[in-house]
């Protein structure tokens, strides 16, 4: 079978433009007990991994706000298995998707118009802005509802300034926050809304997502992209239109020898360095850092279990190889320190060549003493 091409942008739907939510029909269910019982909150807070489905979620409950109101069916709340799934030939969904709700609002990170480039959190007149919408009457007679993505993106300020409406939200307002890291957020922030907590999925069911929007790919791909994926299906599908797995391999292929008892190759560690250069060197920068990391969590969790779901051929036994098992706190240091460096990294803008050498030097450390 011919390797599969990237899944272009385009076929990756956007959370708003998606119709399709696997995995999470009881997180639907608890949204819709909440309308049945009368007791839907002004706030939710929505959390889980990046790339799970919390914001598509968010989109799908607001559509059926504004096809039903508190008013839905009474054959919803004991019917389908996906009660808030709406066919995206209907006109509120398109409405939804191209943006042109009146009643509907989505607070992003936005550019910034002086440098043009795409700003690093959400600011504070966003969230004045917010203000403004919702004390508006709603343009058709139901409902007002924001969708912040992500809430944890958001600056001090802007966390202040919407703390105010949590305190006193407006009337038939309803405020959707995705949190990717909730242990961010202010305590007064989530103490006023109702958590939602979305769980990892199970590798069949990211593998039928994969398989959905980028049909075609092997099957040992497939499951290579699920076990690093680690339970999210929009980060699978992110690294596999990265070229996230053969970048894995590449990476294992480098720390191969240090299994073996020898040192890093320097040539080979030098040569990925000299392709960090300009945005595109940028780009495979950070996603290096993201498979060092995910590397990283699979020692952490060879060492805490001793066992390993193999992304690629021949990872466990290397993996085994470098004595995990009796290093947990070490291995963990080491990614705690890679987390904190590759941070710093693109806040401070530091040199990316130096970086990678400061992170695999950290690596190489750990591994010698594993296998001493």
């Amino acid at each position: 079978m011919a390797k599969a091409e990237a899944p272009p942008a385009s076929q990756i739907p956007l959370p708003r433009a998606n119709p399709d939510l696997i995995g999470h029909e009881e997180a639907e269910r608890v949204l819709l007990d909440a309308v049945q019982g009368g007791k839907l909150h002004h706030a939710w807070l929505i959390t889980g991994p990046r790339g799970i489905g919390k914001a598509t979620l968010g989109y799908r409950f607001a559509r059926f706000l504004f096809a039903h109101g508190l008013d839905a069916p009474v054959d919803m709340f004991g019917g389908p298995p996906q009660p808030l799934q709406q066919s995206p030939d209907d006109p509120l969904f398109r409405r939804i998707a191209a943006g042109s709700h009146p009643d509907l609002v989505t607070l992003e990170r936005e550019e910034n118009p002086r440098t043009k480039a795409l700003r690093d959190e959400i600011v504070v007149d966003q969230v004045r802005d917010l203000a403004g919408f919702f004390a508006m009457t709603p343009a058709e007679g139901g409902f007002r509802v924001a969708i912040i993505d992500a809430i944890d993106e958001m600056n001090r300020n802007a966390a202040n300034a919407l703390l105010k409406l949590l305190e006193e939200p407006p009337p038939r307002s309803l405020l959707i926050l995705i949190a990717h890291a909730p242990g961010r957020l202010l305590p007064t922030i989530r103490s006023r809304c109702r958590r939602l907590a979305l769980r990892p999925l199970p590798e069949a069911e990211v593998g039928t997502i994969v398989n959905r929007l980028a049909p075609g790919l092997p099957a040992d791909e497939v499951r290579g992209l699920c076990r690093l994926a680690d339970g999210s299906p929009g980060r699978a599908l992110a690294l596999q239109a990265a070229g996230g797995l053969k970048h894995y391999r590449a990476l294992g292929d480098l720390l191969a020898p240090l299994a073996r008892r020898q040192g890093l190759d320097i040539k080979a560690v030098n040569a990925l360095a000299d392709r960090f250069a300009g945005r595109e060197g940028g780009d495979l920068f950070r996603l290096t850092f993201e498979l060092l990391g995910l590397w990283l969590v699979r020692m952490i969790r060879l060492a805490a279990t001793g066992s390993i779901d193999e992304a690629m051929v021949g990872e466990g036994a290397a993996m085994r190889a470098l004595g995990a098992a009796a290093r947990l706190e070490r291995w963990s240091e080491v990614w705690e320190k890679i987390n904190a460096l590759a941070a710093r990294a693109e806040a401070v803008n530091l040199d990316r060549r130096q970086v990678l050498v400061a992170a695999l030097g950290l690596i190489e450390r750990c591994a010698r003493q594993s296998v001493s």
